[in-house]
């Protein structure tokens, strides 16, 4: 919207008319000189925002790839170990005879690893988890007061130009 602002402020002065009304060449020079201003607090305001929240965000957001890979990873254990428990169970239910039992005591031997390796993932991410999601507070938190306090120090600074 500034921009436009500025751009009609700067047709309006470049009319003909503002040479011929001395009073409207007044009010136009200053309608201009207001959007001229406008401009610049708003590209400031937009710098600002860049600075104090984009950016960060951005930082932070390079986190979730990785957050995602071990999910997956987790997830993909928890498939693994739901089969081979699934197999287990499968020649626990079955009639207890040599073969059967061999194939038991392999399918458990199978599993142990597969669970023990779903449960780390697990525990990791349990852990993990809640830290991460408490650290936005601390991390996004600077950005903000920084953000108000540049927005502050501007809030004051007009009044001091003008």
């Amino acid at each position: 919207m500034s921009k436009s602002a500025v751009k009609i402020s700067s047709d309006l002065l470049s009319n003909p008319l503002c040479e011929q009304e001395p009073g409207f060449l007044e009010m136009v020079t200053a309608f201009d000189t207001a959007m001229k201003r406008m401009d610049a607090f708003n590209q400031e305001k937009v710098n600002q925002i860049q600075k104090t929240v984009i950016e960060p965000l951005k930082k932070f957001s390079s986190v979730f790839p990785s957050l995602n890979m071990a999910v997956k990873r987790r997830e993909q254990a928890l498939q693994d170990y739901k089969r081979l428990q699934s197999k287990v169970e499968k020649y626990e239910e079955k009639e207890r005879t040599g073969p059967v039992l061999a194939k038991l005591h392999q399918a458990r031997e199978e599993l142990r690893p597969v669970k023990e390796d779903f449960e780390a993932k697990n525990k990791q991410l349990l852990e993990e988890m809640p830290k991460f999601y408490s650290s936005r507070i601390d991390y996004f938190k600077p950005s903000f007061e920084s953000l108000v306090r540049a927005q502050g120090l501007r809030s004051v600074s007009p009044a001091a130009d003008g």
